[in-house]
């Protein structure tokens, strides 16, 4: 366990970096919708099928710009996939490593064992690339913003035609959900972007949902393994209070 903590479109930039335009900045309120997760809730768990795919989605798009480098390989074997294939996810990358014995950095194939790679060398690099912006690490990025979850699957989800009326500034795109509903972010979600190993119809939709599960689990991993220790506390505490109520009424049963 770990700790919590394109150019192809930069899938979460605007996210994640733009900045709220002067509607959002006067405190418009948005109302982000309740999505429904598998892992709301207080008996809520990951539905690990849908992380996996959202890992692919991370992977074949928004790995393009955001690093994720709180996360090793080795983790997604948390996720139920083997340690073989984690060796073959790991081996597709290469990452720098050395010194070797003359004193030069070399590049490798990554091991499970190394952190996910990040796609720019350093930060000056990713605003070179990104017109300025930085693209931000996306680890822990759900217990980073406001709502959450359903805010990041909100504005995946989000993007519309302007409605009558609004004019829209210079390379800017209309989202319901972003403050003051425009983002330089195009729509980074198209039907069929992806194609899912199970057969899951890679709608905007299912692929959104699912990137936001994946990003759920990476930034709280522990979620499930506390929510049971928390139910087999309560549960201990219950049978405890009914030793000591029965304990009470033995010994003083009496006294009149």
């Amino acid at each position: 366990m770990f700790r919590t903590k394109l150019k192809a479109f930069a899938v979460l930039g605007g996210l994640l970096a733009a900045a709220p335009s002067p509607a959002g900045a006067a405190g418009e309120a948005i109302a982000i919708p309740d999505t429904r997760f598998s892992f709301d809730g207080v008996f809520g768990t990951f539905d690990h099928a849908s992380a996996q795919r959202g890992f692919q989605v991370y992977k074949e798009v928004c790995s393009a710009c955001h690093a994720m480098r709180q996360l090793s390989y080795r983790n997604l074997q948390e996720l139920g996939l083997s340690e073989q294939q984690v060796a073959a996810i790991a081996a597709q990358f290469q990452v720098m490593d050395g010194p070797n014995d003359e004193g030069q950095m070399f590049e490798r194939p990554a091991r499970p064992s190394d952190r996910f790679r990040s796609p720019f060398p350093n930060q000056q690099a990713a605003r070179a690339a990104n017109n300025g912006a930085y693209p931000p690490d996306l680890s822990v990025i759900v217990k980073a913003r406001p709502g959450g979850a359903d805010y990041i699957y909100a504005l995946l989800t989000g993007y519309a035609d302007p409605p009558p009326g609004v004019t829209m500034m210079d390379g800017m795109n209309y989202n319901r959900y972003f403050p003051g509903h425009q983002i330089a972010m195009p729509a980074p979600l198209n039907p069929d972007q992806v194609q899912y190993a199970d057969g899951t119809p890679a709608t905007v939709e299912q692929m959104a949902r699912d990137v936001t599960t994946f990003l759920a689990w990476a930034a709280e991993p522990e979620l499930e393994q506390r929510r049971a220790m928390g139910v087999k506390v309560i549960l201990f505490l219950t049978i405890l209070a009914g030793l000591a109520y029965a304990v009470k009424r033995k010994v003083w049963a009496d006294v009149h």
